[in-house]
């Protein structure tokens, strides 16, 4: 694969604590519960501002919600940057310009896309675009999405200067196509192009795919790509990290809020100051404490708009990151993928697995546990009452051989769902223990992760 890179030395929150990432032992078909087979190392956060005019724009020439123009001014963008380096004084972050405050003819806006340019020269920020305000495919042809990438990825360019190419795009959801676009046609190798477990929430759903990086299938952005025939050069991102019990659930099913985890929304602005950043600090070390001992590395993100405030609750997360792990590395999102890449040059190696137990937050059951297995074939949720030493069921199985097709019409529903998914929102998503599953979907789970044949 061509590399269009230049690299850069990674700063973690902890100057003295920098480094590059390192390789692994070679893995195995078939792993123990403690092994990894990961070939990279470390803590990682990836931060991404959004800087618009409308609080979701959908196209370029059609917004929905809210003018947010006064709360993307400049005094907000300068508040943001600097609780970012209150918290993190040596680290970088992704900026994300949406197309009307690309183009915004106000004084204002002239003057925040000056200071956007201005934090690239001086803190190596990542300035990018974002399409469709998280939902481009969902009200715009995938033609009309690619023009107006094209379009923007130079309007970026001209506005930072000197030659600057970003390495990402964010996107909150990207089709399948426009992600082989971005690498085959504008050299972006990077895309946050789903929002992990999200259904039944704001503009669009899409859940069923993998939470950590993978190369997307030209058949549907939620499935890895199987082989070279239908492998997309593009590291595909998240866009929020979850607590995993809580993004179970269906939008706000049972009152709850499926999406909280790191966001300052769902966390601090739902549960208040000190239950809502407990929240954040416990979904963090789902992936930094057991899942970094899963994994060999830890991945934590997430997008704050610069209208919703929320700047000293960054400040405060980033500073209480740094104190609990202070090996955590800070960069853009187009550094973490593009090191992913440099890594990792296919599917075949992915083995993510998590282990969590509920936070005890509105949503997040204390006495339920949830573990997941996510590879190029399928993904896997198991979920049991720690408390009681109930038994083990599945709640997710979802088979990534199969064909997969995305929509080709304008509309929300973006899910890849197949044997059984977690949301439960169809009469097959029923819970059922391991051994109630078809004899070739045990079998195909055996054969990956042996040690859950006593779970059944």
């Amino acid at each position: 694969m061509t590399n269009l890179w230049t690299r850069r030395k990674f700063l973690s929150c902890s100057a003295a604590s920098a480094g590059a990432l390192t390789l692994a032992a070679p893995g195995k078909d078939s792993l123990a519960w403690g092994e990894t087979s990961s070939p990279l190392r470390g803590r990682f956060v990836t931060h991404i501002s959004v800087v618009r005019v409308n609080q979701i724009e959908v196209t370029p020439g059609r917004s929905i919600g809210e003018d947010e123009a006064p709360a993307n001014s400049p005094a907000h963008i300068r508040a943001r940057r600097e609780a970012f380096a209150r918290g993190c004084p040596n680290g970088r972050m992704t900026w994300a310009i949406s197309w009307l405050a690309l183009n915004d003819a106000r004084q204002e806006y002239q003057e925040a896309r000056r200071l956007l340019a201005s934090y690239h020269d001086r803190y190596g920020d990542e300035i990018t675009f974002i399409p469709g305000g998280y939902f481009a495919p969902m009200f715009n042809t995938r033609e009309q999405i690619r023009v107006t990438i094209h379009k923007a990825l130079q309007l970026v360019s001209a506005m930072v200067g000197n030659g600057y190419r970003p390495h990402s795009l964010i996107a909150g959801f990207m089709d399948a196509e426009n992600q082989h676009f971005l690498a085959s046609e504008e050299g972006i190798h990077v895309c946050q192009g789903q929002i992990w477990s999200q259904h039944g929430i704001d503009h669009g759903d899409g859940d069923g795919g993998i939470c950590y990086p993978y190369y997307p299938s030209r058949e549907h952005y939620l499935k890895p790509a199987q082989g070279p025939a239908d492998f997309i050069d593009c590291v595909c991102l998240d866009g929020w990290t979850c607590d995993f019990l809580a993004a179970r659930r269906n939008g706000f099913a049972g009152g709850f809020n499926s999406r909280m985890g790191v966001g300052p929304i769902e966390t601090v602005g739902d549960l208040g100051e000190e239950v809502g950043r407990r929240e954040m600090m416990a979904t963090t070390a789902m992936h930094f404490d057991q899942g970094h001992a899963l994994n060999g590395f830890g991945w934590v993100t997430g997008i704050w708009e610069v209208s919703i405030g929320h700047h000293d609750d960054l400040a405060w997360w980033l500073q209480a990151v740094r104190d609990r792990w202070p090996d955590t590395q800070v960069l853009t999102e187009g550094e973490f993928g593009m090191q992913w890449r440099r890594q990792v040059p296919n599917n075949a190696s992915l083995n993510y697995r998590f282990d969590a137990k509920g936070t005890g937050a509105p949503g997040s059951e204390k006495e339920l546990e949830i573990r997941w297995f996510m590879n190029q074939e399928f993904r896997l949720a198991l979920l049991h009452n720690w408390v009681a030493d109930s038994p083990w069921t599945a709640i997710d199985f979802t088979r990534y051989d199969l064909p997969a097709h995305e929509p080709q019409d304008l509309e929300r529903e973006w899910s890849l769902m197949n044997v059984l998914n977690q949301k439960g929102t169809r009469p097959q998503d029923k819970p059922v223990r391991l051994g109630e599953l078809p004899p070739e979907d045990r079998q195909r789970i055996y054969a990956r992760y042996p040690q859950l044949r006593t779970l059944a």
